[in-house]
């Protein structure tokens, strides 16, 4: 009977500390236009874990379902800056961020307001 116990309760233990293999999350990543939001989408992917990213160009936002189990947000934070994209958690390398394309220097001050002027001549 004492097994029997012991085992249930490792059991409900276990289940109760397990890691959620479709966590949801969502981090600021910067960014400026199109060909960054396929830089950091693909960046993110491509960490181990990650079942989907989004970025939204307007907000910054990058919306993700990940594995607890594989990866973290710390880690897919490192692996946002090795392509040159800063997060609240990790900036890039003045390196890792000199090797983005020009158009999507986003530290940028000219760069910016370009972007801006694109977006009200869309609309």
């Amino acid at each position: 009977m004492k097994k029997i116990i012991l085992i249930f309760t490792l059991l409900i233990t276990t289940i109760a500390f397990a890691q959620n293999k479709n966590a949801k999350a969502s981090m600021e990543v910067d960014g400026i236009c199109g060909m960054c939001k396929e830089r950091i989408e693909k960046a993110a992917i491509r960490t181990k874990g990650v079942k989907s990213a989004v970025w939204n160009v307007d907000t910054h936002e990058l919306k993700l379902i990940y594995d607890e189990r594989k990866t973290d947000l710390t880690t897919i934070s490192k692996k946002l800056a090795s392509v040159g994209h800063d997060t609240k958690e990790i900036k890039a390398t003045d390196e890792q961020y000199n090797s983005v394309h020009p158009c999507c220097k986003y530290r940028d001050e000219d760069v910016k307001k370009d972007h801006e002027k694109e977006k009200e001549n869309g609309k």
